[in-house]
């Protein structure tokens, strides 16, 4: 994980100050302080979705660094504080920002993909994860198709880790995207073919087969 190169390319998105800061907690992550960038990233990835869907790996990146050269945990600390202040206000922030919220559901779930406690996934993170796609499944953002989308990209990186985590809570999560599939009369065509192949995908044990894959992604890109 965490080639140079790509943390090069993620690192360009930000100003030249910004830019300086992240390459030094990289490389040197005594020198800088570890709270700030962890607010740096989170800010930034609340506001480019494509960077959030990274960010994971950028987060992995510093918190290596800083294990190797000190032993402490002072990013990872500052970014789970930050994740939780987020998680708190996430109604507020879907009300005032959809693509933020959308944004910041990607981003937990990246750090929940990439960030490890002996080699497994971070407990403090199965239910806020879990408590955003439950969010997503509601009746209400099942009608706005760009968190259908993110429902189901967020299930296709993380659903199988979460289901092993606590199977019951995913049970209920496909509850409830199943009644909307079935029940919810305002869906979009691409919301119903998103819902749909995400439930056959769980049901095939979590993998895509390649008459599904040419099923789907013919569909969508038509």
């Amino acid at each position: 994980m965490g080639e140079p190169g790509r943390e090069e390319y993620r690192i360009q998105s930000f100003d030249a100050e910004t830019q300086q800061l992240l390459k030094t907690a990289l490389k040197d992550p005594g020198a800088v302080d570890l709270e700030k960038v962890a607010n740096v990233i989170v800010d930034h990835s609340l506001q480019d979705r494509v960077f959030s869907k990274e960010a994971g790996r950028m987060c992995y990146a510093v918190i290596q660094a800083e294990s190797k050269q000190a032993g402490q945990s002072v990013f990872r600390r500052g970014l789970l504080n930050r994740l939780q202040q987020e998680y708190q206000a996430r109604e507020q922030l879907r009300a005032r920002s959809p693509r933020g919220w959308v944004c910041y559901v990607t981003f937990i779930c990246n750090i929940f993909d990439y960030l490890r406690v002996n080699n497994m996934p971070m407990m403090a993170l199965v239910n806020p994860v879990y408590d955003c796609l439950f969010r997503l499944a509601q009746p209400d953002s099942l009608s706005e198709e760009e968190e259908v989308d993110c429902l189901v990209l967020q299930l296709h990186r993380v659903g199988e880790q979460l289901e092993k985590m606590n199977r019951q809570r995913m049970d209920e999560l496909f509850v409830l995207i199943r009644d909307g599939f079935l029940l919810l009369t305002d869906l979009s065509s691409l919301a119903q073919l998103l819902l749909l192949e995400i439930i056959e995908f769980r049901a095939a044990g979590w993998k895509m087969t390649p008459a599904a894959h040419k099923y789907y992604y013919s569909e969508v890109s038509d």
